[in-house]
């Protein structure tokens, strides 16, 4: 019996003896028979059985890319003394390849089954039984070349077509009707094209019925005279430890496409149900907040508001981002700027000083370099307002969204809240995917998680703080590269709420190169490892278990893990 194993077809040979390369055919006679059937994923482990049991070998023509997924099938076929032929590495079409792709398609598959069995091969079947009956020079060259290399190459002749066929009483009345009537002694039967149980169901069926008719099976190596030594002769000692080097390397890549695998399911199944979780409590908050809106709002709650804008090298951009925020309307009266030059390389600080002297409410202030943070954290010292709103320089608010953010501070128990930050420059294919993520993304998550009091950050591009909750959390740290997620969670554990603002939006500058936005992502990524880790004992927390339950482990996972 003569079997394609890996994804291929099969073929079978003639009673011609040779001791090297050469084109193996034969016709049916009445006592000497072979059959292939091809292996499917499903249904292959089931040939080898029926083959001992029917007292068989067979001969598995084994794709190198199938074998290297199925290394313990290919053993199990050499174990239970089945022959093993060569049948290329991905199956392509022997006629679109040059003679060196050929030859890396046969020498890798040569070094899996080397690796796997610890025995070569000299059988090769050519993909698509192509190169069998060379009918001009170049298949003639490609018969010639394999044959230089020292393998058999083998055909076939009787395809049932078992793939079209439904039923297995119709494929192994097919194949009996056509060995029967002399079309030949080679069987071909498929392993792909679906399921391939009823082609496995027909193998008994085909073998009692042409033995019954007086038919022998045999392998390749019975139809030359020799044993299965002689076509799989056992690797030389000089190369075991490469074979063997082969093996682990084989199974390692098994095992890491496998373990790659349940993965990426995991990961994709992950994100289906975390989807639906998070749009379900998205559309809760929609109507939670339109109820909130109704309930709190107070047109007589206009507290004392501070706007800070930390700016490094910002020249370009404060003069704009300034100039709008004065353009607010929330009443200028208790509305006022600070901007602190965070020791600019540039003329920021000049530019603000020239632009803005006459303006009472906007004050501009400098100081060495220390970061962010510091910055931010210089300008609250300089404020007596109860409610700060802090803003990236290069942000453009829009007119009403100091408003919409301050009414929630009606409620003492809200600690900080959250506007939509927006792309401004949607000027590439970059800053568009950017705004859409931070639509569906950002924002959308920020929804959701205030129903569980675990907003995990406040946007330092647009966001307003109730100044007693920062300096209750010890302001903006240095702990982290993400201040703004830090102190969100101080904040959180210090009893305070945090709500959502979709109305409060700023448009902000997003990267709009490949590079800068890596930079950004990294900084991004790695400040909110740090500021999970800083707050990983929130789980312990009775009053915080939406933030260490859900946001932590949200982070750690979608934010960290999967991205990678």
């Amino acid at each position: 019996m003569v079997s394609d194993s890996t994804g291929s077809r099969p073929v079978v040979g003639s009673s011609k003896k040779s001791t090297s390369g050469c084109s193996i055919r034969a016709r049916a006679t009445p006592t000497r028979f072979l059959i292939p059937p091809d292996k499917s994923e499903g249904c292959i482990c089931s040939i080898p059985g029926s083959s001992i049991q029917s007292k068989i070998s067979a001969t598995f023509f084994i794709i190198g890319i199938n074998a290297n997924l199925n290394p313990d099938l290919v053993n199990r076929m050499y174990n239970e003394g089945h022959e093993i032929g060569n049948h290329s590495y991905t199956h392509p079409s022997i006629d679109a390849i040059s003679l060196r792709h050929l030859n890396i398609e046969l020498n890798a598959t040569e070094r899996i089954i080397e690796g796997i069995t610890g025995h070569k091969s000299r059988l090769f079947r050519p993909p698509y039984a192509e190169n069998i009956d060379p009918k001009n020079a170049n298949r003639l060259e490609t018969l010639k070349f394999t044959n230089q290399l020292g393998y058999f190459t083998v055909s076939m002749n009787i395809d049932p077509k078992d793939w079209k066929k439904s039923s297995y009483e119709e494929i192994a009345s097919q194949v009996v009707q056509e060995v029967k009537s002399g079309k030949g002694n080679i069987i071909l039967l498929h392993d792909g094209g679906g399921n391939r149980s009823q082609t496995v169901k027909a193998l008994p069926k085909i073998i009692k019925s042409l033995k019954n008719e007086g038919y022998d099976f045999i392998s390749i190596g019975e139809l030359l005279g020799q044993n299965r030594d002689f076509l799989m002769p056992a690797v030389p000692d000089q190369e075991k430890l490469f074979a063997y080097s082969n093996n682990i390397m084989t199974r390692f890549v098994n095992w890491f496409n496998r373990v790659f695998f349940i993965f990426f399911f995991i990961a994709i199944f992950a994100g289906i149900i975390r989807s639906i979780f998070i749009s379900f409590l998205a559309l809760a908050q929609k109507k939670y907040a339109y109820r909130r809106l109704n309930k709190v709002k107070n047109n007589n709650f206009l507290p004392n508001v501070a706007v800070i804008i930390p700016a490094y090298n910002e020249e370009k951009v404060v003069f704009k981002t300034v100039k709008k925020v004065l353009e607010s309307a929330y009443p200028c009266s208790q509305l006022e700027v600070l901007v602190v030059d965070d020791g600019s390389n540039d003329q920021t600080f000049e530019v603000l000083k020239n632009k803005f002297k006459n303006f009472h409410n906007v004050k501009i202030y400098r100081k060495n370099n220390n970061g962010k943070a510091a910055a931010l954290n210089y300008g609250i010292k300089q404020t007596q307002s109860e409610i700060v709103v802090t803003l990236d320089a290069d942000t453009i608010l829009d007119k009403k969204a100091v408003s919409f953010l301050v009414y929630h501070f009606a409620d003492p128990k809200i600690g900080a809240v959250a506007g939509n930050a927006k792309v401004g420059n949607r000027i590439n294919i970059l800053t568009k995917w950017q705004a859409l993520e931070y639509i569906s993304s950002q924002n959308l998550d920020r929804r959701a998680f205030e129903m569980l009091n675990a907003i995990t950050v406040v946007p330092g591009s647009v966001g307003a703080w109730r100044k007693k909750a920062i300096l209750e959390a010890g302001g903006f740290s240095t702990d982290t590269l993400a201040e703004d997620a830090d102190l969100t969670f101080s904040i959180i554990r210090r009893g305070y709420k945090i709500v959502f603002e979709e109305r409060a939006m700023g448009y902000t500058e997003a990267p709009d190169s490949i590079k800068n936005f890596l930079k950004q992502r990294c900084r991004w990524m790695y400040g909110t490892l740090q500021t999970a880790w800083k707050h990983r004992w929130a789980a312990n927390e009775r009053n915080n278990q939406g933030l260490g339950i859900v946001a932590i482990p949200n982070v750690l996972v979608f934010q960290i893990l999967f991205p990678f």
